[in-house]
């Protein structure tokens, strides 16, 4: 997917990267964790949408700090909190911002308050969401984390060679999204290609070493600050103490425990954010797309369930599901979620999905089971990770009524893959209940 206009600006001889999404009336600089635009974000779906919903109500402006991302390494001096800030500013110039809304999530949150601070002319307002003034615990401190704990962490995740205990750091970043194998693979991509295990390690030792509490009552902004109560990687407290100590500061607790702002509910972040900005809510926008639904479901489960014993049906049901994500993830599709005893998966491909419905079939037998599978093509709502919309339910009773270890397809999937060399063997007009008329069904002939 092709995003924004890569653009640079120099400060001090670096040059910074930025990116400008959207033309909204108000200017929102977002500050994240490091890397704002490395080369993969618009193809991480999650992420795309979180953008696209700011973009409708700001000019929304994201930029690599310098010595990251697709920002210049420095050189002789390392990277701090002043100098991002600095960088801040210079893209702020090079746009013709006097004066913009900051976002702030994560290690962002002291490199905001630092320009909240320090250049007060420049900052409308702040939202500081998932920050925090120190990371550190300390006596008169004592939600941060403790120094071994900090140290233990950059080790694990910043050295290639590191041979303790290993921290998985996308299971505290994004909890609700750490067994999703498609994810996990950008996640991991991305930080790969936004710094090296060295520049890597110096940015996480600046995001901890860093103390900006002295400067938090002199920040004049107003401020807004966001937190999810079950975030276990920056707990509330740090809010809290933000808040406090922030002149007139706004908290808002919100339900959910992931980090990043971009998964998980984003409608009540992007609720408040656009509430405390500008005045008013928008009703969220139904994120519709077309795609190909897949549907499995495994024949008899609850006989086999009682048959075998919970133990014997665990190990079973553990052995279908990896089975089917290796499917779904060999023919380019999204496992969107389980159902207990199958999937729902999305493919941009409806002969993809197909040959994937076939391959679960075979791969089913091997496990001494059976699986029937239904492919639709429609348009469906994006809400989250989740999808929803008659497509989704077409497609959900199209697999009720497939034979075991058959794939049945709409006329829909099987008009649009004509030409590409699947069989296909018509099965007549079905009903399918809470779907208006009827549909002819076809199944899929390896």
């Amino acid at each position: 997917m092709e995003g924004p206009e890569i653009h640079y600006v120099k400060r001090d001889g670096l040059n910074i990267g930025f990116q400008v999404t959207g033309e909204g009336p108000i200017d929102l600089l977002a500050l994240n964790s490091g890397c704002n635009i490395w080369i993969d974000r618009n193809d991480e779906p999650h992420w795309s949408r979180f953008d696209r919903r700011l973009a409708t109500f700001s000019r929304l402006i994201r930029f690599d700090p310098s010595g990251v991302g697709l920002s210049d390494p420095t050189v002789g001096s390392p990277a701090s909190i002043e100098s991002w800030s600095q960088d801040a500013v210079a893209v702020l110039d090079e746009i013709g911002v006097a004066s913009a809304r900051l976002f702030a999530v994560g290690t962002g949150g002291p490199v905001a308050i630092t320009l909240a601070a320090t250049s007060p002319e420049r900052v409308h307002s702040l939202v500081l969401m998932h920050c925090y003034a120190r990371m550190v615990r300390d006596a008169d401190y004592p939600w941060g984390w403790p120094q071994e704990a900090l140290d233990h962490f950059v080790a694990a995740v910043t050295d290639p060679t590191y041979v303790g205990d290993p921290i998985d750091d996308l299971a505290l970043s994004a909890p609700s999204l750490s067994t999703d194998v498609e994810f996990r693979s950008w996640w991991q991509r991305s930080g790969e290609r936004t710094a090296s295990p060295a520049i890597a390690r110096s940015m996480d030792l600046l995001a901890f070493r860093t103390d900006v509490r002295p400067l938090l009552n002199t920040i004049a902004a107003p401020t807004l600050v966001l937190h999810r109560r079950g975030n276990e990687f920056v707990r509330v407290a740090h809010s809290h103490y933000l808040a406090e100590k922030i002149k007139g500061a706004k908290l808002v607790e919100l339900d959910g425990q992931d980090h990043l702002p971009f998964v998980g509910d984003t409608d009540a972040v992007i609720g408040e954010i656009e509430e405390f900005l500008t005045g008013s809510r928008s009703a969220p926008v139904a994120d519709r797309i077309l795609t190909t639904i897949l549907f499995s479901d495994i024949v008899e489960s609850t006989a086999i369930a009682v048959g075998s014993g919970d133990r014997s049906w665990r190990e079973l049901l553990d052995g279908h599901d990896r089975m089917a994500m290796r499917q779904v993830l060999r023919f380019g599709g999204r496992q969107v979620k389980s159902t207990g005893d199958g999937i729902l998966a999305t493919f941009d491909s409806p002969t993809r999905a197909i040959h994937c419905g076939l391959a679960m079939c075979v791969g089913a037998d091997e496990l001494g089971m059976k699986v029937r599978v239904g492919v639709h093509t429609g348009e469906v709502e994006r809400r989250g990770d989740d999808v929803a919309g008659i497509g989704v339910h077409i497609s959900a009773r199209v697999q009720e009524c497939a034979v075991p270890g058959e794939v049945w397809v709409s006329r829909t999937v099987a008009d649009l893959v004509s030409g590409s060399g699947i069989a296909f063997r018509d099965c007549g007009e079905h009903s399918l209940k809470g779907v208006p008329g009827t549909w002819q069904l076809f199944t899929a002939v390896s």
